[in-house]
């Protein structure tokens, strides 16, 4: 999945899926051997035949995370907003 203003940071093969109330909470270990986890929030409510299809269908997922590459940094805006809480 190449985008051109998006860098990959990591290949998720989802080893696990929980449902929780509002969506799914995926896991699984990335190419990196590194493990990570991903909470995935519906604002509707899910009805159980619709749980469980998805739930399925997100157990036989690969997760590519990707973010864009020419960001403006938000170091600045953190740095003033820390300099007015510690004067």
């Amino acid at each position: 999945m190449d985008r051109p203003d998006f860098q990959s940071l990591a290949v998720v093969e989802v080893d696990a899926v929980k449902p929780d109330r509002q969506g799914f909470t995926l896991s699984g270990q990335g190419l990196d051997r590194a493990e990570y986890m991903l909470d995935l929030q519906f604002e509707m409510p899910l009805d159980p035949h619709t749980r469980t299809v998805l739930g399925e269908l997100l157990s036989h997922s690969e997760l590519t995370i990707s973010r864009r590459t020419s960001a403006p940094s938000l170091a600045p805006t953190r740095n003033r907003a820390l300099r007015r809480q510690n004067p």
